[in-house]
This record gives C-alpha cells, sequence and structure tokens, in this order.
C-alpha cells in the first residue's frame, strides 16, 4: 500500500516562516513501518522506496532527514506509545496492566519492526541510545510498581527488582518480535506470565 499525502508547496520547507508538515512526517515515518513490518531488514529498506510508499519525493525526505540512520532513529522514537493507567491498588493487577500492554496489536506489530532494526541497534550507539531511551519509561514503571508491592509486603523484601523487570518486560518482547515460543497461548498471556513470576516475587 502506498501512502499518499497531499502536501501544500510551501509545507515542504523548512525555510522561515515555514513550518514542516507534522502529516507529511508521520507518513514518511509510518512508510517506514510498513517496510519494517513486511519483513525488510533495515539495510534493505532504502530512502526511495521510504519516499515511494509515503507518496513523496526523496527531496522531502532529505529537507527533514540527513540520512537513513537519522530516519530510522526518529522511527524508533516515534515507537513510544502512551504507558496505561494503572490503579494502584493491587501489585499483581498493575502488573498484568503492563504486561497486556506490550501485548496489544500495536506492540505486536511494533515488534516485528524492532526485529528487523535489530542489526542496526548492535551497529549504531545513537540508535541503541535511542532505544533503550523509548523503552525505560515502560521499565520505570515496571520498577515503581514492584517498589510499592515490596514497601507494602505484597513482595519479598530482597526481591532484585531490576532482574524481576527484565524476567517480566523479556517474554512479552520475545514474543512480540520472535514468536519465540509458539506453544505458549496469547489468550491470558499476562495473566499467567504475572502470576508465574509472582509465585517467586511473594512474600
Amino acid at each position: 500500500m502506498t501512502l499518499h499525502v497531499d502536501v501544500a508547496p510551501d509545507q515542504d520547507r523548512k525555510g522561515p516562516g515555514r513550518p514542516r508538515s507534522a502529516r507529511v512526517d508521520e507518513a514518511i515515518v509510518e512508510a517506514v513501518f510498513e517496510l519494517l513490518g513486511a519483513g525488510q531488514s533495515a539495510d534493505a529498506v532504502s530512502i526511495e522506496a521510504v519516499a515511494a510508499k509515503a507518496g513523496v519525493g526523496k527531496a522531502t525526505i532529505y529537507r527533514r532527514w540527513p540520512n537513513k540512520e537519522a530516519l530510522l532513529i526518529d522511527a524508533v522514537l516515534a515507537m513510544k506509545g502512551p504507558l496505561p493507567e494503572l490503579r494502584g491498588e493491587s501489585v499483581r493487577d498493575d502488573l498484568v496492566t503492563l504486561i497486556a500492554a506490550m501485548r496489544n496489536k500495536r506492540m505486536a506489530r511494533q515488534g516485528k519492526v524492532t526485529a528487523c532494526l535489530m542489526p542496526e541497534l548492535f551497529k549504531s550507539p545513537e540508535m541503541t541510545r535511542v532505544y533503550q531511551g523509548v523503552v525505560e519509561p515502560h521499565r520505570e514503571v515496571l520498577r515503581s510498581v514492584l517498589h510499592r508491592g515490596i514497601a507494602s509486603g505484597e513482595l519479598r523484601a530482597d526481591l532484585d527488582v531490576e532482574l524481576a523487570v527484565l524476567v517480566l518486560a523479556g517474554p512479552a518482547i520475545a514474543q512480540n518480535m520472535l514468536r519465540w515460543n509458539p506453544n505458549v497461548p496469547d489468550e491470558h498471556f499476562a495473566e499467567n506470565l504475572v502470576d508465574f513470576v509472582l509465585r517467586g516475587a511473594q512474600s
């Protein structure tokens, strides 16, 4: 599918008094997502292919991003979605909410995109830094829930919080990106994972 965007002549420029069109930016980043989501590697994605998919000219892209890596960095940043609201009444319920948010359809698509970006993440320290910045807010919310559980006595006082964050988030990421174990059902995934982890984490 090609994303066609109507661009007014002056919207496409960064000159004085002429702001960029956010709609065009979004269409270009969405084109990157579609190409990566279709299984293309980051190396295989070209500015030409992105331009064709977004329905814009190559010059439109180069006026916004100096090179492909800069465009991919912005695509990683665009994957950051809103964090779910937590009730704050039960550690288990809040953890289930967070893990379920990592397994929704949007995140499953982003998992495929991230898998295609992995070579770039390994090669580029800047891409790695940006990706860590994207996922850190989710990790921080997980930490805060676990610390709250320790303080309330719901979780063990000697719980290794960082390891617990990894054990909770890792399987959701692996299933999103690789469907690492197809024998684990998607139905009630969040509840089953949280209950499994909590059996070793509770007081």
